[in-house]
């Protein structure tokens, strides 16, 4: 008999697992398909092993870190490479990201690098916006930046970083999950822009993001076999559908798989084209790490990363090859031709040598705007996108089901 019962084996459910079992109780995770981890997973392209999801982690509150610590995998986190990424606008050349900037909110609208990007007109307009006293600070981010900086600055700026960091637009987003911290610096601050010069100043040094050597996908393992070591069953192929099979389940149940506590509201579907190319211009990072592309420029990828140029441990394996990833909203038709193209507009290299290339598909799950009294759920829909707040939000939950 198990002390608690875990539906849903990707990160969440493993990091909450892993912690109950860890305090000595009964675990069983039942994961529906034939393999764990969700969207933290592995593909190997061109002989390369790759991330086939998510590739990076916020280092903001060190939940990511100190997991990795305690899984023995400290001493391969690694940090990008510096310098900023970059922003295909509507229209002309691809410019760097603004470097005092949160998700492309600015801390200064007049700075030579955001004028770049939204036109001078729309940084006056931005300050006098800005200028104004500070009222009731909106919950969602979208109608926060359009009322504070315009919607130039939103649908220009503010919208391509958002989409790219959580796959979404900023009216969807809460200014909660977008920095926890913001609404009050907004409020401190007396204005959107002094808010982020404030956060950001008090941040620490280094990169926002980490990654692990060999790729992220490799935490998935490291949590199943520490759980296996602590005792924690895990049975793959076992579905639970909804809230009736729950209650055959036990011991006190976790949900950590979306549309079993709530109905499943439709999610947002995000596909990855990675490509293995051969191209010696590549070599100097044109784009830096990748770019972000805002809505409506001549091309349909919304973000490429330049994996190769990012990360030094995959430039190492690549050998000479470089390793490009594009995201996309809508299924290109011949996805391979479609992102072949796209990456060369965005990176202005011809692409003349494919060695191989890959397509995968991932929905993220819309928020639960709701959760069945009684019943504890963790994952995406409650913590938000991002390994930074789905593996804190595990691991306070918890934290919160042992101390009852």
């Amino acid at each position: 008999m198990a002390d608690f019962s875990v539906v849903g084996g990707g990160v969440a459910g493993l990091v909450v697992a892993r912690r109950l079992a860890a305090s000595g109780a009964a675990v069983t995770v039942f994961e529906a398909s034939d393999h764990l981890g969700g969207t933290v997973a592995r593909h190997e392209v061109g002989g390369l092993a790759l991330d086939a999801g998510a590739e990076s982690f916020a280092v903001r509150g060190g939940a990511v870190e100190a997991l990795l610590a305690e899984l023995d995998l400290a001493g391969d986190i690694v940090a990008p490479a510096p310098g900023p990424a970059w922003l295909q606008p509507v229209t002309g050349e691809a410019v760097p990201l603004p470097s005092t900037a949160l998700l492309g909110i600015p801390a200064d609208p007049l700075a030579d690098d955001v004028v770049r990007v939204v036109g001078l007109a729309a940084a006056e307009r931005a300050v006098a916006l800005d200028a104004r006293p500070v009222g009731d600070v909106p919950a969602m981010l979208g109608p926060l930046v359009r009322e504070r900086l315009g919607a130039e600055v939103l649908d220009r700026l503010v919208a391509p970083v958002v989409h790219g960091v959580h796959s979404q637009h900023p009216d969807l987003l809460p200014v909660a999950r977008a920095h926890p911290g913001l609404a009050d610096a907004v409020v401190s601050a007396g204005s959107l822009s002094g808010a982020v010069a404030r956060l950001r100043a008090a941040a620490p040094p280094g990169a926002a993001v980490a990654g692990i050597r060999g790729g992220i996908n490799r935490l998935v393992p490291a949590l199943a076999d520490d759980l296996a070591r602590r005792g924690g069953d895990i049975r793959l192929g076992t579905r639970v559908g909804d809230l009736g099979a729950l209650g055959a389940l036990d011991g006190t149940v976790v949900v950590a798989a979306p549309g079993v506590a709530t109905p499943a509201a439709p999610g947002r579907r995000i596909d990855l084209v990675t490509l293995v190319v051969e191209q010696d211009e590549l070599d100097a990072a044109p784009r830096g790490t990748g770019l972000l592309v805002a809505a409506g420029a001549p091309v349909g990828a919304r973000a490429l990363t330049h994996a190769t140029a990012k990360w030094e441990w995959l430039r190492e394996a690549a050998g000479g090859r470089h390793v490009v990833r594009l995201s996309y909203d809508e299924t290109p038709g011949d996805p391979v031709a479609a992102a072949r193209a796209d990456a060369e507009t965005l990176l202005g290299v011809r692409l003349p040598v494919v060695v191989d290339a890959a397509q995968v598909f991932w929905v993220r799950p819309a928020a639960a705007s709701t959760v069945p009294s009684g019943l504890t759920v963790v994952g995406e829909t409650v913590a938000g996108s991002g390994l930074a707040g789905i593996v804190a939000h595990a691991e306070r939950t918890a934290a919160e089901l042992l101390a009852r």
